[in-house]
């Protein structure tokens, strides 16, 4: 058995892996990641990466349909599986050959094989031992399955529905959240036959209530069928399909059922509760500088309770390095994650929704305003319509701030500085948005709140 020492030893080449590892090397650490599979992870090969390419083929498709609207004489003749999964492939080659240039160029050493965690800080790859200063465990999460039902054949994980070969006719997708909602949007977008079916009332239910309703509205107008507050009951199926069956004694036939229900952290068979590492329903228990219940053992990305997103990830990874070097690093709190649902539309949200803000101050101290996209220029272009609602505190600052509409996502950058740095909107009013874009609608909606609208009543 060899041994080798370093500074950091990252358990976990993802997100919040990689970032540490860049963030440490940047501050004169020695650095190896472990990774069992392909730096980048589940973001880069079979999470977000691969998806959004996918969204946007869908988006082009769309666009094609409606060409002639617009004095376009285009037609759309077919999907081609084959050519999606040509793009989507080189779209993920060309960012995962960047990263590892990206690793290389800073000098840290990447171990291929599956990893163990040991006692005193170590990793066991095979019959080597990496010990550092410092261990990161970031092992990131994987796709949920509803217990007694096995992924196979016509029932897919999110993973498993990026590998199909074809273009289904008939898709049921069980759980309206994330991953559901925006494989809903593309699989409509090149001509399935979609439905969701949502155990709560209502799809995206994480977000504010008006984003949600509006997500519905357009859903249903583009053809795709809902079971909302409806839960599963089974699922069979055979060579040719599969039939599911909710609690309330629906029958749905389908190509393939989509098992959309969430992620749970991949803790499982790593050594870390026989190492010490405290866990509470397989995710790490870390204190508020992600440290774990052992010394020198720290915690970031999907197996840390809260939202599982690639950038808190990356934030969590970046905090983490710093704090190990003495920096006085502070962590993104979980309500200034900016959140984004790459459907069509787009739902985009950083901050309390107004049901939160209510619960948290009273409804007397709480006050929004919403806009509405009909009133925006460029997304009248581009033929969208939406909602903008920001929340603020009664003569104080903007708490929240939740979108939907196409390409919303793009504007969430300027609301997480407004939340994050507790801006009141007499503050941001005096700046300009440049005209026409869709940026427009939070000026409105800023200058609303301050009490001296231009292009709203």
């Amino acid at each position: 058995m060899a041994e080798h020492v370093f500074d950091l030893v990252v358990l976990g080449g993802g997100s919040g892996g990689y970032s540490a590892a860049i963030r440490a090397s940047e501050l004169g650490a020695k650095v190896a990641i472990v990774e069992r599979d392909k730096l980048g992870g589940t973001c880069l090969h079979r999470g977000c990466i691969p998806t959004k390419a996918l969204l946007h083929a869908a988006e082009v498709a769309d666009a094609v349909r409606s060409a002639s609207e617009i004095g376009v004489d285009a037609t759309l003749t077919g999907i081609d599986a084959n050519g999606l999964r040509t793009y989507r492939e080189k779209i993920v080659a060309k960012k995962f050959a960047g990263l590892k240039g990206l690793i290389s160029a800073r000098g840290i050493t990447v171990v291929d094989g599956e990893g163990f965690l040991q006692t005193d800080r170590g990793v066991r790859v095979g019959a080597d031992v990496y010990r550092g200063k410092n261990v990161l465990v970031a092992t990131g999460s994987y796709s949920k399955m509803i217990p007694g039902l096995e992924a196979g054949g016509r029932i897919l994980t999110s993973e498993h529905a990026l590998e199909l070969p074809e273009i289904p006719r008939r898709v049921v997708i069980l759980g309206g959240g994330v991953i559901g909602v925006e494989f809903a949007s593309l699989w409509r977008s090149f001509g399935v036959d979609v439905t969701i079916v949502e155990a709560l009332p209502r799809l995206v239910p994480q977000e504010d209530e008006a984003m949600s309703k509006g997500l519905e509205r357009a859903f249903r107008k583009r053809g795709i069928g809902m079971h909302l507050g409806s839960r599963f009951a089974s699922a069979t199926q055979t060579d040719e399909a599969v039939v599911v069956q909710l609690e309330d004694g629906t029958q749905l036939d389908a190509d393939y059922l989509l098992v959309a229900i969430g992620r749970g952290p991949s803790t499982a068979g790593l050594g870390l509760e026989e190492a010490g590492v405290a866990l509470d329903g397989g995710f790490v228990v870390v204190n508020d500088d992600l440290q774990t219940s052992v010394p020198g053992v720290w915690a970031a990305g999907d197996i840390v309770r809260g939202l599982q997103l690639a950038h808190r990830s990356f934030a969590q990874g970046i905090f983490v390095a710093e704090r190990m070097a003495g920096l006085p690093a502070v962590a993104v709190p979980e309500r200034q994650v900016p959140r984004i649902t790459y459907s069509d539309p787009e739902v985009a949200s950083v901050g309390s929704t107004l049901a939160e803000a209510v619960a948290d101050l009273g409804s007397e101290k709480v006050t929004s305003f919403d806009y509405n996209l009909a009133g925006n220029a460029r997304s009248e272009i581009i033929g969208t319509g939406g909602l903008v609602r920001v929340v603020r505190a009664v003569d104080g600052p903007v708490i929240g701030v939740h979108l939907i509409g196409a390409r919303v996502g793009e504007l969430i950058a300027e609301a997480q500085l407004l939340v994050g740095w507790e801006a009141h909107p007499e503050d941001i009013a005096p700046y300009l948005h440049a005209h026409p874009t869709q940026s427009e609608a939070l000026g409105e909606a800023f200058l609303a709140l301050a009490g001296r609208p231009l292009h709203a009543l």
